[in-house]
């Protein structure tokens, strides 16, 4: 078998968007995220191992696993950023090799990593990447409107993106991923190195999009408990393998267990990893939180 090629540049469109699933407007008929046997190999190593899901359209859906699970590498595909060596993909119904372009313009997508430009004031930071995401000059005022009233923005249009709070930051970063108006938005990890005020502030203004908008939310985490109070249905990786999935409530009573930590170490066998994992992931982390300030 093929490995994993590295990042994907543009894709390859081997039909039209009507040929794929009947265009965006059948594609919502689709669950919003649909994966058949996901693998992706690095050289000897499975990074991800035969993952199979589906997400309802306008939910919470998290991928819980620790550090090194697959999570990312499984987000990198669906956002088109990584070819799988097996299986299917498909993205508010496009297929994400075939239709990489369709499924990039239905998505957003906020990294782990800070991609706020410092420089720049956050007014700035909005009109860059309307533009990057192809905003048409004629839509651009009204999106950028848009996703400042979403994630409350008003008061920081002015300031340097480096001097604002973690949370802010996290804000803004969700704010720049809503311009193109994505169906479905890809979070990876997107409360690490916050403090418990600016996670929980995140969180209400993410669920507030998801009821306003119909925004279907595909968060990555290791944290258990922020992802038993948020989500609406949740995944749990391992190895690369996918070892159970359901309704938070649902993964409680199958496994009897009191917690989402508790159903971790029931089918895992071991304990969930402390927020920061291994030492590269605290040293890692502690450098992006003394960023966010």
């Amino acid at each position: 078998m093929t490995s994993a090629t590295s990042e994907i540049d543009g894709g390859t469109q081997g039909s039209s968007a009507s040929e794929e699933v009947g265009g965006r407007a059948q594609g919502e008929a689709q669950p919003a995220v649909w994966t058949a046997g996901i693998t992706v190999r690095f050289g000897e190593m499975t990074a991800v191992d035969g993952v199979s899901l589906e997400v309802p359209r306008a939910t919470v859906f998290g991928l819980l696993g620790p550090n090194g699970a697959g999570k990312t590498t499984t987000m990198r595909v669906l956002t088109t950023l990584l070819r799988a060596s097996e299986g299917e993909a498909r993205v508010n119904g496009f297929d994400v090799r075939s239709a990489s372009l369709q499924v990039r313009a239905s998505i957003g997508y906020v990294p782990q990593a800070l991609s706020a430009d410092g420089a720049l004031t956050a007014r700035e930071n909005l009109e860059f990447y309307a533009r990057a995401t192809g905003v048409s000059r004629r839509e651009r005022r009204d999106r950028i409107v848009a996703a400042v009233q979403a994630m409350h923005l008003e008061s920081m249009l002015d300031r340097l993106a480096r001097t604002l709070s973690g949370g802010m930051l996290r804000r803004l970063e969700v704010g720049t991923a809503l311009l193109n108006r994505p169906a479905v938005l890809f979070l990876d990890e997107p409360t690490v190195g916050l403090d418990p005020g600016a996670r929980a502030l995140v969180w209400d203004r993410l669920h507030a999009l998801r009821e306003d908008a119909g925004t279907t939310l595909f968060v990555t985490t290791h944290m258990m408990e922020e992802a038993e109070r948020h989500c609406d249905e949740v995944a749990i990786i391992d190895g690369g393998r996918l070892i159970e999935q359901g309704a938070p409530s649902e993964l409680l009573r199958r496994n009897q267990a009191g917690t989402l930590e508790d159903v971790f170490t029931a089918v895992t066998g071991r304990g969930a990893e402390p927020e920061g994992g291994k030492l590269a992931d605290v040293r890692t982390q502690r450098r992006l939180a003394r960023r966010l300030g």
